[in-house]
């Protein structure tokens, strides 16, 4: 699954270990007891009512994520997840900004993009002149888009969303963390569910 985010960048779930049946099974570890699918659903909603999120760390998700750097110092530091980032000291970065909308930023985007363009003209030129990569980097903006793998387990991403799904969170990780979340919502309906009713703080996601 897929989700274009902002102007250039997305969320996409590229694998899944376990699903809503991973918490299930290891919840009825606790007392040796046989799943029962009649059941199923009322004991994922019971774990989440009652607090009892270990069950939940059996289900484990691995994202791509292309955003900008910005948005990707403010998301790794929700640090219970493992991340391997693109490398700017062995990749060249192409010419891709996030640019926001006019309205967002008081209508100066002119302004932003040209200071944008003429870092990156800067990058080129020392490359160019035989620069290392990871030094030339260092005149590109936070803007700049960057990616990543994202390996999190569903407890811990149900505290980036209570976080970051949030409106005190920043309007450009709210839209990643919405995205997320319907990621997550289509793999894990029941644990998703179970998450908006008896769990989530925020304000942003619905059923």
């Amino acid at each position: 699954m897929k989700i274009k985010v902002l102007d250039k960048g997305y969320v996409e779930m590229v694998d899944l270990l376990g699903g809503d049946m991973a918490a299930v099974r290891s919840a009825r570890i606790s007392y040796m007891s046989k799943s029962d699918p009649r059941r199923d659903e009322k004991l994922i909603e019971l774990l989440a009512k009652l607090g009892h999120e270990s069950p939940f760390e059996h289900i484990v998700f691995t994202f791509y994520i292309k955003a900008p750097i910005f948005v990707a110092r403010q998301w790794m530091r929700h640090r219970i997840a493992s991340i391997n980032e693109r490398s700017g000291r062995f990749t060249e970065f192409e010419e891709e900004f996030y640019v926001p909308d006019p309205e967002r930023s008081d209508n100066n985007t002119d302004m932003m993009r040209e200071a944008m363009e003429g870092s990156f003209r800067v990058y080129k030129e020392l490359i160019s002149k035989g620069v290392k990569k990871e030094v030339a980097r260092m005149v590109l903006p936070l803007s700049l888009y960057t990616e990543w793998y994202w390996t999190v387990n569903a407890r811990s991403l149900m505290n980036f969303l209570n976080q970051r799904a949030d409106s005190h969170a920043q309007y450009e990780i709210q839209r990643y963390a919405i995205a997320v979340a319907e990621c997550f919502k289509n793999a894990c309906p029941l644990t998703y569910n179970a998450f908006l009713k008896h769990i989530y703080k925020g304000n942003l996601l619905e059923a």
